[in-house]
């Protein structure tokens, strides 16, 4: 439960109040494309559980967003391939970099200066506790997949 209100809260700072979000089907697809770039839509389909008519919606709805790209497969002419777009990843690491203190205080009420910075501080000791000790992959492609980061030891899916 907290994690998903600290999740909301965060997205909703980085959309800065623009933007619904996308449908849990959609963000699914697009969340295991930033993991697995060059994907097919079956390789999605077996990743997510999601039937291939959703995921193939959901590939042409964030292609028309600019969100993701698609190319034929050169080995299978038959296949598209899915990537998130280097314009995408632009806005995510612009968009991450957003700090959500206000809107955590917001969520909170207004408690004050002081109080909003003791719990940001608490909820900073807990994520750097949390964290693996590598990157994952789609912290890796958002970084653009320096080789330092390529070691991914201690990552969990």
């Amino acid at each position: 439960m907290l994690g998903k209100q600290l999740t909301k809260i965060g997205e909703e700072a980085m959309r800065g109040g623009h933007a619904p979000p996308l449908p849990a089907g959609h963000a699914l697809v697009l969340r295991d494309v930033l993991a697995h770039p060059g994907s097919s839509v079956t390789d999605i389909t077996g990743r997510t559980g999601l039937a291939q008519s959703i995921v193939s919606k959901a590939i042409a709805r964030l292609q028309g967003q600019d969100v993701v790209e698609v190319e034929t497969d050169p080995a299978d002419g038959r296949r598209t391939l899915a990537r998130v777009s280097a314009g995408h990843l632009g806005d995510v690491r612009r968009k991450g970099a957003v700090l959500a203190d206000a809107a955590l205080a917001a969520a909170l009420g207004e408690p004050g200066p002081a109080a909003v910075a003791e719990l940001i501080s608490g909820l900073e000791a807990l994520a750097d506790r949390l964290r693996p000790a590598g990157s994952g992959p789609v912290t890796r492609q958002l970084r653009g997949g320096r080789a330092a980061d390529d070691a991914g030891e201690g990552y969990r899916n």
